[in-house]
């Protein structure tokens, strides 16, 4: 059984796309005794290496992303209330009312949109944009609000965690459960070397994995993400692409990648050979680091190992242990198979 306290910890941080530092700073001290060598690259990009007993015949690259889906201060009304723009993909319906953390300062607000009481007709059916909504401090002008906010200050989603009876529920599951799986695999003993990257800016278009992958130049990669499971009131089951519990969740093809067949193929071989529950995603659909990884330099035979969760880019996911489990045990399975292929 895992040990989800390191997990627990990577979750209650605050990292939005291009505010990965505590995340980060979190990784590096839990590697700190496990025999790797770490580089910072120039957008932020933890790149790890660990010597394993064999030399690998084939450099493999496991992946995963830092950062979360957010907020960002674009200005500062003059009853002193925060004006937003969202970071990455945030579904605007799942936002009233919810706490959130402002700046390096943490200060407390919640998004603030006209109460249902005052709504017109009209309105209770539209969502509101983003741009008319606002985060609300407790200041009550602009020049209280800038003693402790500033232009370009990060908002993140209220830190919450939560695990129990094998379901774990949190904010920022994508993709600090990839993370987390990266690096506990970093921290055993392995067969063979590797390479990991936990890269910046996923959520905002892939940008650190393009660089990661520039610079590591793997012959094979494993992107470790979140993905969505559609298994939940209102969804059709036709339309299931992937359920919590059900395993891992491997995908043929996405929004951005055409994974390779053979590498593939070789996880589903190794998850029953170990008998590691596996499922795949039925349908083509989303994208992740994927799809700069496989492109970089003369290409990347790569994969994607994903965990199933439910209301993803919002303020608490939710998947399984169990299905963490499986993942972690199928990406390091399959990434030694690549290390000699």
């Amino acid at each position: 059984m895992l040990n989800l306290s390191f997990l627990k910890k990577l979750c209650l941080a605050n990292g939005i796309s291009g505010d990965e530092k505590k995340v980060s700073e979190l990784i590096q001290k839990r590697l700190r005794d496990s025999n790797v060598e770490i580089k910072i690259d120039g957008m932020g990009n933890l790149l790890v290496t660990k010597k394993g007993r064999k030399r690998a015949k084939n450099k493999v690259l496991l992946s995963a992303h830092m950062d979360e889906v957010g907020f960002i201060v674009t200005d500062i009304n003059s009853d002193g209330t925060l004006r937003l723009e969202t970071v990455g993909g945030v579904d605007r319906k799942v936002l009233y009312g919810k706490s959130v953390v402002v700046g390096s300062n943490s200060i407390n607000g919640v998004i603030s949109v006209k109460p249902v009481h005052l709504l017109k007709p009209d309105e209770k059916e539209s969502v509101i944009p983003i741009d008319k909504m606002v985060v609300d401090i407790g200041a009550d002008s602009r020049e209280e609000a800038l003693k402790y906010v500033s232009l370009g200050d990060s908002v993140s989603f209220l830190p919450n965690y939560c695990d129990d009876n094998g379901i774990i529920m949190a904010k920022a599951l994508d993709d600090r459960a990839g993370c987390f799986i990266l690096t506990e695999i970093l921290r055993e003993e392995l067969e063979c070397d590797l390479t990991c990257s936990f890269v910046v800016q996923e959520e905002v278009g892939l940008r650190g994995a393009k660089a990661a992958a520039y610079t590591l130049d793997p012959d094979f990669a494993i992107v470790v993400e979140a993905t969505t499971a559609s298994d939940i009131p209102g969804c059709d089951e036709t339309n299931n692409v992937c359920c919590v519990g059900d395993g891992a969740v491997l995908s043929f093809m996405d929004r951005s990648t055409i994974y390779d067949k053979e590498c593939l193929a070789l996880a589903l071989k190794t998850a029953e050979e170990k008998n590691i529950k596996v499922q795949l995603k039925r349908a083509v659909a989303g994208g992740n680091d994927a799809g700069a990884i496989h492109t970089s330099r003369s290409g990347v035979r790569t994969i994607a190992v994903s965990l199933p969760c439910r209301y993803i880019h919002s303020q608490t996911g939710l998947i399984s242990a169990d299905d963490l489990e499986s993942s972690l045990e199928l990406v390091k399975e399959t990434a030694m198979k690549l290390a000699v292929l």
